[in-house]
């Protein structure tokens, strides 16, 4: 049986390192990757910069593989949209232009002519730009501008033994569709198995639960634990759907056994109290 596929997500921007900007897009690629039940393996944001896209991305393919590798950001024709180049000057590839790329720049071109708005030489260099991709990409969902690039080596995350690159854009919205109408249907879909989640909040503070929480980790190695303190603490347990309600029924039968002594309330109260914000 050939390994699950796996994923990695690369965010690149100055804007993102430098705090201009939130990133948005590895939360949402995170959570349609849970959704498939593809594993996630790391996020990793860099800068625009060729040498540092191409150091992360090579640590990347050179991890587990089937994979797919996700990018998010870094595409257009600005000096600071570097992802293609990089991925180019990585895999020793010419950037060449896509033929429907192209003839999306060929109906801009000739609109603004017939508009009576000549575009300049450099303009129009810029706009040629955003026709070129790495050699033997080919586009995924949307059409013209609007696509990622995909990239594959060793037969792509379709092999064994094989990588999907896929570059997106940077703009929410623009990555969220792409995601949706190609992404997943043409990588992702059919390819993981979704974990059973299962969740329990609980007024006590966190650490009474810890001896519990070792001991499904004990009997259950394939659920796996999460913890998150607040005024009300969350217990999220995801794995094997059997495996994670029988964990989740020790969870449940110590919270039943905290809330049953004498001073629990009182307890509850001065947890709660800890996480009040005075105004």
């Amino acid at each position: 049986m050939s390994a699950p596929l796996r994923a990695s997500i690369l965010v690149i921007g100055d804007e993102i390192l430098s705090g201009h900007v939130h990133d948005a897009n590895s939360g949402l690629l995170a959570e349609r990757l849970r959704a498939h039940g593809v594993p996630l393996d790391r996020v990793t944001t860099v800068p625009d910069d060729d040498a540092a896209i191409g150091e992360h991305l090579s640590l990347e393919l050179a991890r587990a593989r089937p994979r797919v590798i996700l990018t998010s950001g870094g595409l257009g024709s600005t000096p600071d949209d570097r992802t293609l180049p990089a991925i180019a000057r990585l895999l020793g590839r010419e950037l060449v232009d896509e033929p429907s790329l192209a003839a999306a720049v060929d109906r801009r071109l000739a609109q603004r002519d017939a508009a009576g708005e000549p575009v300049d030489p450099a303009h129009t260099a810029a706009l040629r730009a955003l026709a070129k991709v790495p050699e033997g990409a080919s586009l995924l969902g949307g059409s013209g501008f609007s696509s990622a690039v995909r990239v594959d080596l060793d037969g792509g995350a379709d092999d064994p033994d094989g990588a999907s690159l896929v570059a997106l854009p940077g703009i929410p919205g623009e990555l969220s569709r792409l995601t949706h109408e190609g992404v997943e249907p043409e990588l992702l879909a059919g390819r993981g198995a979704p974990a059973h989640t299962e969740e329990l909040t609980h007024p006590y503070p966190e650490s009474h639960l810890t001896p519990t929480l070792e001991r499904v980790v004990r009997d259950h190695p394939r659920v796996h634990v999460g913890s998150y303190p607040g005024p009300q603490c969350l217990v999220r347990l995801s794995g094997p759907r059997e495996e994670v309600m029988a964990a989740m029924e020790q969870v449940r039968a110590a919270v039943a056994a905290l809330a049953a002594r004498p001073r629990a309330r009182q307890e509850a109260a001065d947890w709660a109290a800890q996480w009040t914000t005075e105004p």
